[in-house]
């Protein structure tokens, strides 16, 4: 029950910052979303710094799901452009708005909320030191197209059209061909 409850208030905290395009939220104003009394609220979430590490973590932790539902083998396994290939296609083909880009970009002004980001998203983004250089640098390009993609997609600055997308996806995918065997 307590987790149902957790579960509630966080998709309803996500929801809020939806309606508000970003902006920031109380605890109150997270209570009534979740339609929960601001004690009750403050009985999973004592303060709105817990909140708020918890509501970066539940996004975090939704990209994690996104990035897995797109792996035909175990994480684990998977190779650096199998990684790769599962962030880009997430990042421009999955919808995002102003307030995806608010939680992203506003936990890097605390470094409670950061860890999050870190903790689940750094093991799909990073690359083994075995890998050669020009391999690492193609990688690192599909990545910053991908985040250049989301970021215009979800703030609405500088769209690209939706015609382009599909040419987009294709030179990511020529910098994510694989030269060698892992």
């Amino acid at each position: 029950m307590a987790r149902d409850a957790r579960q509630k208030i966080l998709d309803g905290a996500v929801d809020l910052l939806r309606v508000e395009g970003g902006g920031s939220i109380t605890l109150d104003a997270a209570a009534r979303a979740a339609g929960l009394t601001k004690p009750g609220l403050m009985y999973h979430f004592p303060t709105k710094e817990a909140l708020m590490v918890a509501v970066v973590d539940h996004v975090a932790q939704r990209w994690v799901e996104l990035l897995v539902s797109r792996l035909d083998e175990p994480t684990e396994t998977a190779s650096p452009y199998q990684r790769f290939r599962a962030y880009v296609e997430i990042s421009l083909t999955v919808p995002f708005d102003r307030a995806d880009f608010a939680i992203y970009a506003d936990a890097h002004y605390r470094a409670a909320l950061t860890d999050s980001w870190v903790r689940r998203i750094e093991p799909w983004l990073a690359l083994p030191d075995s890998l050669p250089q020009a391999a690492r640098a193609r990688l690192t390009a599909a990545r910053l197209l991908a985040d250049g993609y989301w970021t215009s997609a979800a703030t609405g600055v500088f769209l690209v059209p939706a015609r382009d997308r599909d040419q987009l996806m294709a030179v990511a995918e020529d910098l994510l061909k694989e030269e060698t065997s892992r």
